[in-house]
């Protein structure tokens, strides 16, 4: 017999399961599954009841396979899921708060010429209790629990696109978000999309409020669409009308993901047209310095050139930071441990 997952049931939902045990139960086992325990650590509970749950159900879908880790606390995590999958997150600590970069997709069907996590294609995608299965096991063995979290800020950038598994992603929003469980504020919530315009629309309608990070990569339509096949479904006008639409929504500033390729979108007409593109509402450009694939092409511009194309783009009066790299030591492009793993196998 198949186990149902209970990490991402509802208070209500754990209710039904525990009718034949006080009321106040459904919500203690919301919290245990927060803090990260398996029905054996539930030890509040009455023995028979925790055997009744481990014959039929399943705390959380998602285990810690290996952990990686990097320079300055960073941590490269490679998931197992239930299925035997194998997905990712990046633990990043931070001056402001320690940050979990975690997966939506096992894989990718975006195909972005220069990221590793669509080599496999796209196998499935994640359930809102794998996504918050990540986010709950990787706060716990940072020494987290629900009430004092390890980890105060989460992206939706590492496998796979976001609004390509959209309903479970808004229900993984509304789960980890939620007051009773591990509760984390949505204003401490970035989500990244390649740039799908209607699904950032209906996103915008939502009543969701986190940051919006856009991967736009490149300025111009031919060039982007050779780097990302997306924009020949979505090209960068409407990329941009739907970016303002969800700031006109939210009142969030939008965040322009722009990862520097030497050759490719680092000439000074790029920067010129990326001035024009975020001119006349509140965004921010997010300078990447290229992060090698081994199976890729492309190449990284050096420090100093990502530092002259910064220059260029505050001359022309754009808010724009370099990102901090961190994960590169641990194979932090998403996809290479998975792909490095399966393959060693």
């Amino acid at each position: 017999m198949e186990k149902t997952v209970l990490l991402s049931k509802s208070v209500k939902e754990l209710a039904e399961i525990c009718e034949s045990q006080p009321k106040y139960v459904a919500k203690q086992i919301y919290g245990f599954l927060a803090d990260g325990k398996d029905f054996d650590e539930m030890t509040s509970l009455k023995k028979e009841f925790r055997e009744e749950l481990k014959a039929e159900y399943i705390a959380n879908p998602v285990e810690i396979l290996e952990v990686f880790k990097g320079k300055l606390g960073t941590k490269k995590y490679l998931f197992k899921l239930l299925d035997g999958n194998l997905i990712e997150g990046v633990y990043m600590p931070h001056d402001y708060g320690d940050t979990l970069c975690l997966s939506t997709q096992v894989g990718c069907r975006m195909m972005c010429t220069f990221c590793a996590s669509c080599l496999d294609g796209l196998l499935r995608n994640l359930t809102t209790a794998e996504m918050l299965g990540q986010v709950i096991a990787v706060n716990r063995d940072n020494g987290g629990t629900a009430k004092q979290r390890a980890i105060t800020n989460l992206v939706l950038m590492g496998s796979g696109e976001p609004f390509d598994n959209y309903d479970n992603v808004l229900g993984f929003l509304d789960a980890v978000s939620n007051g009773d469980g591990i509760n984390v504020s949505e204003r401490n919530i970035s989500l990244s999309t390649s740039g799908l315009t209607d699904k950032i629309k209906d996103f915008a309608d939502s009543g969701h409020k986190v940051t919006l990070s856009i991967s736009l990569h490149a300025p111009f339509d031919e060039l982007r669409s050779k780097l990302m096949p997306v924009n020949k479904r979505y090209p960068i006008a409407e990329l941009v009308k739907a970016a303002r639409y969800y700031f006109d929504k939210t009142g969030r500033r939008v965040i322009f993901e722009y990862t520097l390729i030497k050759g490719e979108n680092d000439s000074d007409a790029c920067a010129k047209e990326l001035a024009r593109l975020t001119k006349g509402f509140p965004s921010h450009v997010n300078l990447i310095r290229l992060n090698e694939v081994k199976e890729r092409s492309h190449i990284a511009p050096s420090e100093d050139a990502t530092n002259e194309f910064l220059k260029k783009l505050e001359n022309y009066g754009v808010s724009a930071t370099i990102r901090k790299s961190l994960g590169n030591d641990v194979e932090g492009a998403c996809g290479q441990l998975r792909r490095r793993y399966i393959e060693g196998k």
